[in-house]
């Protein structure tokens, strides 16, 4: 590791105190690099890692899978309203102060997740766990781009770049081990020494904060509270929404209207507060609000493939959840050795724009060839495809946080990365909501056009009655035992048949979400040479 000094801005605007006090000593940037890293991992990490621990929660903690459903999306709800905040709390507790706390916040939460007795008890600790998670991903991101020189950026990103897309892989692959070979609460008593680390590597290496003024703007009470209702509502609405037949369930109803109107009336408070919780007026800057739009569609491609593939590999492949985690490591591999070339390329002259454009026909090209897959498809119908697939989403990841970010003013980065790191994860949301919806619906659409076609006088169909009902006899069962147990097995057939093209339909529609977003690209300036990752304003 190298130590160099960085030197502090020679200029902030006088409405805003700068994010980070970087002392005119020398600090070591890539300790500051792998100490934020250590805590955004956290995060990631257990927004996917309890997805493989629900059936045995449910039977430890005597609830149904739909009900521990919510130790998942209180998690989500709590880590949404948290993100726009952070750039407020950061300001008014100190940069570093806000971090280390959420830090040890989290570690405290995650214990409590671990001792929990009961479901009630279990989904107050993710709340918390949320609550205090929600800072540390743009918190992180935001300080690679304070303390790192322009040249040096891309680098610093390609780093934080194989935190952000391995974290989805590794969660489901440690928790799978840990709940096949300890038990499920050890998926969160195994952040307390991973969290130990970053406390102490964050109190060690992130400069101290700038001193604070002794008067404090008013706390903005409504906008906090139409915010916390509007993305609340909202994401509730996205997590539940399929489960309970969106519109047709008055609950789902009712947040969907309070989604709407909390978040209009958070949008009027904060351009008209003087002192507004979140400041919206960052998004005057171009790259930001163009970049947020095509983070939506990332979130789509990168949670919404990870949502079909998992699921069709325990469903039709008959794969537990560690052969799962095992299957995606690869992908995250690829990311990891991908991600200091693409760091290289992006130093030099390549185009951020031209980059994120390969990196959606890439990954839109794997999906399309994931289509395919029968019944009868194994793990080697997926090898190729998730390698060429982690390596895809660093040329979609790292470019668009750099055309996104980089031109953005070192002041205003922490509200720049906590709303940019909102829409990825609000567009993740969105596509597991629209992929479930369009999963269930197509699979019974599929069933419907294939039972049409096994009339009770086709040949082929009565041929194959036929030899299931005389292996079922020979079994030892009766006639008409026989033949009820040979129809099952045809419309279970069906169903396997019609899940797997239904399977396909989702592949194809992440696809088209992907190549939709090419001509989105265009609405991305390139940053300039001189203002660009975040120096820029000065």
């Amino acid at each position: 590791m190298s130590t160099e000094a960085v030197a502090a801005p020679s200029q902030v605007p006088p409405s805003r105190t700068p994010d980070v006090a970087v002392p005119a000593v020398a600090i070591n940037k890539w300790l500051i690099a792998v100490a934020v890293a250590l805590g955004a991992l956290l995060e990631i990490v257990d927004t996917s890692i309890v997805n493989v621990a629900l059936t045995d929660m449910a039977v430890a903690l005597n609830a149904t899978i739909s009900e521990t459903s919510w130790i998942v999306s209180s998690y989500a709800v709590a880590n949404v309203i948290i993100l726009p905040l952070s750039a407020w709390l950061g300001r008014r507790f100190g940069q570093k102060r806000y971090f280390i706390f959420s830090l040890v916040g989290f570690i405290a939460a995650s214990i409590l997740c671990g001792f929990a007795t009961s479901l009630p008890m279990l989904i107050v600790a993710r709340v918390l766990q949320g609550l205090m998670g929600g800072g540390l991903l743009a918190k992180a991101q935001a300080f690679l781009f304070q303390v790192f020189p322009r040249e040096q950026a891309a680098m610093a990103q390609a780093f934080f770049g194989i935190v952000v897309i391995s974290g989805p892989a590794i969660g489901p692959t440690l928790g799978g081990f840990l709940v096949t070979n300890v038990g499920w609460r050890w998926i969160f008593f195994v952040n307390l020494p991973i969290g130990i680390v970053a406390v102490f590597l964050c109190s060690l290496a992130i400069p101290k904060d700038a001193p604070r003024p002794e008067k404090h703007d008013k706390v903005d009470w409504a906008g906090i509270a139409f915010l916390a209702i509007g993305l609340g509502a909202l994401q509730t609405f996205l997590e539940e929404g399929n489960r309970n037949d969106w519109f047709e369930s008055p609950e789902i109803a009712a947040l969907g209207a309070a989604a709407l109107i909390g978040l209009t009336l958070f949008v009027w408070r904060s351009l008209t507060a003087e002192h507004p919780a979140v400041n919206l007026r960052v998004l005057r800057h171009r790259s930001l609000w163009a970049g947020s739009i095509i983070s939506i569609s990332v979130g789509i491609a990168l949670y919404g493939a990870l949502f079909s593939i998992p699921i069709f590999s325990q469903q039709i492949m008959g794969m537990n959840a560690q052969q799962v985690g095992n299957m995606l490591l690869p992908s995250a591999l690829a990311a990891g050795f991908m991600m200091p070339i693409a760091g290289k390329l992006l130093s030099g002259r390549l185009d951020p724009r031209m980059a994120l454009a390969i990196g959606c026909v890439i990954l839109g090209g794997t999906l399309m060839s994931l289509v395919p897959l029968t019944a009868q498809s194994g793990v080697d119908d997926f090898f190729w495809p998730l390698l060429v697939r982690g390596a895809g989403m660093v040329f979609m990841f790292m470019p668009l946080n750099m055309a996104t970010l980089g031109p953005i003013p070192r002041n205003e980065i922490s509200e720049a990365s906590g709303f940019f790191n909102l829409t990825r994860q609000l567009g993740g949301s969105i596509g597991v909501a629209l992929l479930s919806t369009v999963l269930t619906q197509r699979i019974g659409f599929h069933a419907a056009m294939i039972s049409e076609h096994l009339t009770a006088g086709d040949p082929i169909v009565m041929e194959r009655m036929s030899l299931m009902t005389h292996a079922f006899a020979a079994k030892g069962m009766g006639l008409v035992e026989a033949q009820h147990a040979a129809l099952a097995s045809l419309q279970g057939a069906v169903s396997r048949q019609a899940s797997v093209m239904a399977f396909g339909d989702t592949f194809w529609l992440v696809a088209i979400c992907v190549v939709a977003m090419l001509p989105l690209i265009f609405l991305l300036g390139r940053p300039p040479r001189g203002a660009g990752m975040g120096m820029g304003g000065h």
